[in-house]
């Protein structure tokens, strides 16, 4: 997926949008979720300290004073313009009533003070990020936001830069360099802090990277371990003594399952959410698509590509990985959130992991081994009839394979956008059992073209125009019921739906529209309580907190981007020589939204 693309210029963003656009672009069956989930703190503590809320990548939030019952009355009640057009795709931190702020490159971090009346700035923190990163930035050049421990704010700059402030005075404490601009590596993931490590990956599928996870001390900055994501085991910090994955032994796996040595340029990025369960001191992430589009230069499984793996914060010695999609055909990263949740399993607890997979899938897996315990289709999807449950691979609809050789393949659902971004994340109420995700609703073409690695540049070979789906909406939220396999209500979006969810005690969800809305529901029935027009797409994470004053609040960016930077048309205002067209397939996007950079915050 293209996770974060503007090449150069707004000039040569345009230029690049026309040749992406029209080029590149042109189960959980007998199993109910249950509570208990790994904790990063007192949930009642009314913060937000880290971009998913607790190490288990809930988003959920015990703070109830917001309820179904009371919800209609939310209005906003403060705003802050951050200054930058473009994708805001992370959320707000709230800690120890200071609101912290990042936001796209030039990824600017504010602190505000909330104690005082109009939320006043306590410090700005401009750091200095090289504008080439711009160039090779796909997707625009957004952040996914920050994560506090200790009393320091830790984030990622999109020149490959990993960042530590003092929360406090707004301080650089250190600045160290973790990826390689010139490679086509960015950095647009929010970190995640693990006792002392800093943990962070690298953007760049689309370039032809050599994908890697590193760990930083989290007081001096320095590098304590680098583990690519593919390649011998050796760079991939396995070890025969501990590397157990559920399906197939054998040695160096991520680089005999590529044809030709192509995994040296193979992708396998990491830019979306990380989890950590402290009781097997694991920590989870997600790996994205292999390089180039064309999958008939890479013959094989493409291990570890579009999977799951699990390693040791300490060391970061790999313990055991899953692939969602071997030899991915579909741009169908795997960098979406994993959501560590109890599940019961024939009436016995599975200490699990849940995941809503680009391709369409939401898998359950044993997050102590990985096996998979149960796998079913959350979105339009044909490309696979199913997820056999002994192998744990797809069975796959023959007629849906791509590659140069096979031309243009038509109608493969869901779209390379996937059936839900992985930009997204889910929420999980333990309370109510049920998991809340923005999902899309198109498909595609796709016509592989040849392709050629050059260091730097894009390396991606494929004409894919889109088509809306069945069922007259291209996007939705819907509350996925895991005891029976299925959607317990669904609320359909006119466009795709791209933004995190956010769940209460209160029984109330929240989320965002690509059009501009922000809006709460009841999480018993999708029932919408309120909305309220935020003056741009909304492509990030609502998060909620308790005020000084003791109320509950809820916090959102507005300001369209990422992807849909690329692809909804002239949203942009400040280049009058950028007049894209949309995608035919929501030509009217433009009517209803431009780009932004607005904080708001709502309350009662």
């Amino acid at each position: 997926m293209m996770p974060g693309c503007v090449m150069g210029d707004k000039k040569k963003m345009a230029h690049l949008l026309r040749a992406l656009a029209f080029v590149s672009l042109a189960t959980l069956a007998g199993t109910s979720a249950h509570a208990a989930t790994p904790k990063a703190a007192d949930p009642d503590d009314g913060q937000w300290s880290m971009p998913s809320k607790d190490y288990a990548a809930t988003r959920y939030s015990t703070l109830r004073q917001i309820t179904r019952a009371n919800a209609h009355g939310l209005h906003p009640v403060w705003t802050f313009s951050t200054g930058v057009l473009g994708g805001h795709e992370g959320q707000p931190l709230v800690v120890n009533n200071t609101m912290y702020v990042v936001t796209p490159w030039p990824n600017v971090l504010y602190a505000f003070d909330l104690t005082k009346e109009g939320y006043p700035l306590r410090w700005k923190y401009r750091p200095a990020v090289s504008p080439n990163a711009i160039g090779v930035a796909c997707c625009d050049s957004i952040n996914r936001g920050a994560f506090y421990s200790n009393g320091h704010i830790f984030y990622n700059l999109l020149d490959g830069h990993t960042v530590a402030v003092d929360a406090m005075t707004g301080h650089e404490l250190w600045n160290t360099q973790v990826a390689d601009v010139a490679a086509g590596e960015t950095v647009t993931m929010a970190p995640l802090v693990v006792k002392d490590r800093v943990i962070v990956g690298a953007s760049g599928g689309e370039f032809g990277i050599y994908g890697w996870l590193k760990a930083l001390d989290a007081s001096s900055g320095k590098i304590v371990w680098t583990a690519h994501n593919i390649g011998p085991d050796a760079d991939m910090l396995i070890h025969a003594d501990t590397f157990k994955p559920p399906y197939g032994q054998g040695a160096d796996q991520g680089a005999s399952s590529w044809a030709n040595s192509s995994w040296k340029n193979g992708g396998a990025p990491v830019w979306g959410w990380l989890s950590y369960d402290p009781d097997v001191d694991l920590v989870y992430y997600g790996t994205g698509n292999p390089s180039p589009y064309n999958p008939e230069v890479r013959d094989g499984d493409n291990k570890w590509t579009n999977s799951v793996l699990a390693r040791r914060p300490g060391d970061g010695a790999l313990i055991w990985a899953y692939q969602f999609t071997p030899h991915d055909n579909w741009d169908f990263d795997s960098t979406g959130a994993v959501v560590l949740a109890d599940v019961k399993v024939n009436g016995s607890p599975i200490k699990a992991l849940v995941h809503f997979d680009k391709n369409g899938f939401a898998y359950v897996l044993d997050r102590a081994t990985g096996k998979l315990i149960n796998a079913a289709p959350f979105a339009v999807e044909n490309w696979a009839k199913s997820i056999d449950l002994q192998t744990g691979r797809p069975v796959l609809d023959p007629t849906k394979q791509t590659g140069v050789s096979k031309g243009n393949v038509k109608g493969i659902c869901p779209s390379l956008e996937g059936g839900v971004s992985p930009a997204s994340p889910p929420a999980y109420s333990p309370h109510l059992g049920l998991f809340f995700t923005s999902t899309n609703n198109f498909c595609m073409d796709y016509e592989a073209a040849r392709s050629t690695y050059l260091k730097g540049t894009p390396y991606i070979g494929v004409n894919s125009p889109y088509m809306a789906a069945p069922g007259g909406h291209l996007g939705a939220l819907i509350a996925w019921d895991a005891a029976a396999a299925k959607k317990a209500w669904e609320i359909p979006e006119p466009y795709p739906s791209w933004s995190g969810v956010l769940a209460t005690a209160g029984d109330v969800v929240f989320y965002g529209t690509l059009d501009g809305w922000f809006k709460s529901v009841d999480a018993t029935t999708g029932k919408v309580l309120s909305k309220f027009k935020v003056g741009s797409g909304v492509v990030g994470n609502p998060m909620t907190f308790r005020g000084p004053d003791g109320k509950q609040y809820v916090a959102v960016f507005a300001g369209i981007g990422g992807d849909w930077q690329l692809l909804s048309g002239d949203t942009n205002s400040d280049d009058p020589a950028d007049v894209r067209p949309p995608l035919d397939m929501m030509k009217q996007i433009a009517r209803h939204t431009s780009q932004g950079g607005m904080v708001w915050i709502f309350g009662l």
